[in-house]
């Protein structure tokens, strides 16, 4: 760590139980987030600050102007650009020493397998059941630490799966139906309400990868912001889980 990267990280080094070991590891780690929209934002512009040294940006979709509102990697000048484009250039413009590599393809279960196996943590950050079901396929298989994030209208919902620790998985709490994900577009969403579950997918993957506190291990966390009212449920992994479970 030389000595631009001991001032920039300096309140962050000063924290009890991350100090400057911590600060290395992150800068060492490499992290996949899948989705660049309201919960990916927040998410990566947290993580780049905080000096993650790796970030895998995967998303093909464009900026679209209904997105402003609460997608805030992105900006007017914006709309109509690959969103992992407008992402490299905020991201860069925090921080530039770290290392962004942007995967604009839709991923197939091949491919993002071999992107999963290519990094120390996932941050779920997209709108459908499919693709999630997908990363979470993938995190399964190449044993790696999921942060999967979701909200809709004012609620919000987080959970910490570990496959790497003989955990949960995705599949054990949502069984695939074939439907649909309720989208943004159908019900609305309250523009901050991503930025805080995103901003909380940060903070646990900062304690994932730096060992500091208690991470959200094998729990869900869910949040009603029209109420204030949050909820801690524990994970258990399913047996029968198709994806993770013990088969004979």
């Amino acid at each position: 760590m030389n000595d631009q990267q001991l001032i920039r990280y300096s309140r962050q080094i000063m924290v009890p139980g991350l100090d400057l070991g911590g600060q290395e590891k992150l800068l060492e780690a490499r992290v996949l987030i899948v989705g660049l929209g309201g919960l990916g934002s927040p998410t990566a512009l947290y993580l780049a600050a905080a000096g993650v040294g790796h970030l895998l940006l995967a998303d093909f979709d464009a900026v679209d102007l209904t997105n402003l509102q609460r997608q805030i990697l992105h900006g007017t000048a914006d709309i109509g650009r690959m969103k992992t484009a407008s992402a490299r250039d905020r991201l860069t413009s925090i921080n530039p020493d770290i290392q962004l590599t942007l995967v604009e393809e839709r991923l197939d279960p091949d491919s993002l397998q071999d992107q999963v196996a290519r990094v120390d943590l996932v941050i779920d950050g997209c709108d459908n059941f499919a693709t999630r079901f997908a990363v979470n396929a993938a995190c399964v298989a190449a044993s790696r630490p999921l942060i999967s994030g979701a909200v809709i209208g004012m609620d919000g919902q987080l959970a910490v799966l570990r496959p790497d620790q003989g955990g949960a998985c995705y599949r054990c709490l949502y069984a695939d139906t074939g439907e649909e994900a309720q989208s943004c577009a159908e019900n609305g969403v309250l523009g901050p309400l991503p930025g805080v579950i995103g901003s909380l997918q940060a903070v646990e993957a900062i304690k994932i990868l730096t060992g500091l506190g208690e991470p959200l291990n094998n729990r869900l966390l869910v949040m009603d912001a029209l109420g204030q009212n949050w909820r801690r449920l524990n994970l258990r992994r399913d047996p029968d889980c198709p994806v993770c479970g013990n088969r004979g």
